[in-house]
């Protein structure tokens, strides 16, 4: 498309959703990110039929060597940018970020590792009643203490996960005067979660709004795999002679 176009493709940014209920209850917190990043490495995990097999022999071999209980183990790296000079040019709009820089997009990427404890509404409450003696009947839903949120990875309508964050390194630069950083690059280390793995997740809108979207993204998988049938039809007749 030529530069002087009017007409921009508009650019979908992706993001990470945490489905926890640390803040104010079951509201998702959606961490967009300010950059896409340029690239994503992603890899599968063969399962392994050696550590599976429970017989012996060449049957059990065989077996063990063809079958295959459940998907393989999917892994996503990426590395995200964070920066706060924009904001700080325009200081009347963005508060936040000129007292604190990056360190609220980073601090809740950081909370992406940390098990969940009582919600913020929760404890509120707690208060509240207290404050009346226990006299008023207020409940909160808390989610079960000691558990990691489940995390969406949303990479356009094509990709859209439960993951696991299993790693994370951060390189703060360019720090303001109490030494909040203006700038990050944050490196992440993602496993795809199957729906094995979510059972015993104590919310159930993020246990089947998890296994949803992972089951929408491998049906999508498997469309644009058959889809490839139309190039094997044409590799095989590119084969024949004319």
């Amino acid at each position: 498309m030529a530069a002087d176009t009017p007409l921009q493709p508009k650019l979908i940014k992706g993001a990470l959703v945490e489905m926890s209920e640390r803040f104010l209850g079951p509201v998702p917190n959606v961490i967009i990110f300010q950059f896409n990043p340029a690239g994503i490495s992603r890899g599968f995990e063969a399962w392994s039929p050696e550590e599976a097999q429970q017989g012996e022999g060449e049957a059990a071999s065989r077996s063990a060597a063809t079958a295959q209980p459940g998907d393989p183990t999917e892994t996503i790296t990426l590395s995200l940018i964070l920066d706060a000079t924009d904001a700080l040019e325009r200081p009347d709009s963005h508060p936040i970020q000129v007292v604190s820089g990056v360190a609220d997009r980073l601090s809740a990427l950081e909370l992406l590792m940390f098990p969940q404890e009582d919600s913020l509404l929760g404890a509120l409450l707690s208060g509240a009643v207290s404050a009346f003696g226990g006299s008023v009947n207020l409940s909160v839903a808390e989610a079960r203490r000691g558990s990691v949120p489940i995390t969406l990875f949303v990479w356009g309508i094509n990709r859209i996960v439960p993951v696991r964050v299993t790693s994370f390194e951060v390189e703060e630069e360019e720090f303001s005067p109490i030494l909040y950083p203006h700038r990050a690059k944050v490196s992440l280390g993602l496993r795809v979660l199957r729906p094995a793995e979510l059972t015993d997740h104590p919310s159930e809108i993020a246990r089947e709004l998890a296994k949803g979207a992972y089951a929408f993204t491998k049906k999508q998988r498997e469309v644009w795999g058959a889809a490839n049938l139309a190039n094997t039809v044409e590799s095989i007749m590119g084969m024949l002679p004319s």
